[in-house]
């Protein structure tokens, strides 16, 4: 495909630039990396200030510079509001010359970006949000999607409720692209396994007063109440469930994603036995923990995934960069999608045609208050979902840039 040849010319041309001995094309001699994330709001804690912790991680194991010219950091607040988000990238591609844009939270604004990146030739890795259509239908050649999204989720955590019993199903969904993805994941996940989904509400986004939402879905009679949702939604959504009455009626609440600074602010008493997917967990391995004591130690509470993400994938683009000796975003590109991931964050990773990196997930359950050694140790991974089931199939693809 076109896409396909673009980034081949572009290897070539690398390839005879640096085996002429050429000096390193990087452009305004500086590599300049623009984070971009809801800094202040409902996905503050997920992402926000403590991914562009791990970003500046990332620059400084990296040694600051690449090849002899500096790595420069731009931060952005998008507000969760797509024109702020496209015009901020607008901006810095136009006026800073940024070459790579990270982090991406929301899922409405992570679709607006990666337009504007294709619209100008640009590179964006997508680390935090969720919506599976960011490299299904709104793939691009220009962004590449990280660290998780809704299919994996759903077949995870809802295949595992089903199977424990789970039958009947209500959906309480953000009203927007994300929530819309995960409840249509979940749908046909739950349908699949011979489930049934008897109701579903969608809120705004964000949405502080549950209270409507809550009594439909315990007048719904279902077994299971999936939360669509994520960040203080669905904290909010599980505190005003705990304060009706839900649980105790027989029903089950589902967080379909739900991130490690929800279960710790939330307690163990509110969350044990909670069932959820994960892309990454700080205390998996030697490897996961090594890392994430060294964040704490800088910001002084464990990260979730998609902080553990950005550092991951900032410290692959610049080793791409490293290796190709230019910050060209299609020869970058190819670069990247040529070299395994695997290091503190993904195992068996790789990227995709697509530009979904696909990697192994994990189920993983919460702890109880007895079960618990400290103050983070909250999850107990239960089995790994290796990478090649995880993630949608390419047979299954949408995807422009996938040879059907």
């Amino acid at each position: 495909m076109t896409f396909n040849k673009t980034l081949l010319a572009s290897t070539i041309a690398v390839t005879a630039m640096m085996a002429s001995g050429a000096q390193a094309q990087m452009s305004n001699d500086a590599v300049r990396i623009g984070y971009l994330a809801d800094m202040s709001g409902t996905y503050r804690d997920l992402a926000g200030p403590g991914g562009l912790e791990a970003l500046e991680m990332a620059v400084e194991d990296f040694g600051g510079e690449v090849n002899g010219v500096p790595i420069e950091v731009f931060s952005a607040d998008d507000r969760n509001s797509a024109d702020v988000g496209a015009n901020t990238v607008r901006g810095w591609i136009d006026q800073q010359n940024v070459d790579l844009v990270a982090g991406m939270v929301a899922s409405s604004v992570t679709i607006a970006v990666t337009k504007v990146l294709e619209e100008a030739g640009g590179l964006g890795i997508v680390s935090g949000s969720a919506a599976s259509s960011i490299t299904n239908e709104h793939c691009t050649p220009n962004h590449i999607h990280w660290v998780y999204d809704t299919y994996p989720l759903a077949h995870g955590t809802a295949k595992a409720v089903v199977e424990q019993g789970g039958d009947t199903w209500f959906m309480l969904t953000a009203d927007y692209a994300f929530g819309h993805a995960l409840e249509n994941d979940v749908t046909q996940v739950v349908e699949e396994h011979g489930g049934e989904v008897v109701g579903r509400v969608r809120h705004p986004f964000p949405t502080n007063d549950f209270s409507s939402y809550i009594l439909q879905a315990q007048g719904s009679g279902a077994d299971i109440i999936g939360l669509a949702n994520a960040g203080s939604d669905t904290v909010n959504a599980i505190k005003t469930a705990s304060q009706f009455g839900l649980t105790q009626a027989g029903q089950q609440l589902a967080g379909l994603l739900i991130f490690l600074n929800d279960v710790h602010a939330m307690g163990l008493e509110a969350t044990q036995g909670l069932l959820l997917t994960t892309g990454w967990y700080w205390d998996m391995d030697e490897q996961s923990r090594e890392w994430a004591e060294r964040y704490f130690e800088r910001m002084g509470r464990m990260p979730t995934m998609v902080q553990a993400g950005i550092y991951s994938s900032t410290m692959h683009y610049l080793n791409a960069v490293d290796a190709v000796d230019t910050d060209d975003p299609m020869a970058v590109r190819a670069q990247m999608a040529e070299t395994p991931v695997e290091d503190m964050f993904a195992r068996n990773g790789r990227i995709r045609e697509d530009g979904r990196m696909v990697h192994d997930m994990y189920l993983a359950e919460v702890k109880t208050p007895e079960e618990s050694t400290g103050e983070w140790d909250l999850y107990e991974i239960k089995s790994t979902i290796p990478a090649d089931e995880a993630y949608r199939p390419l047979s299954e693809s949408q995807c422009d840039l996938v040879n059907q």
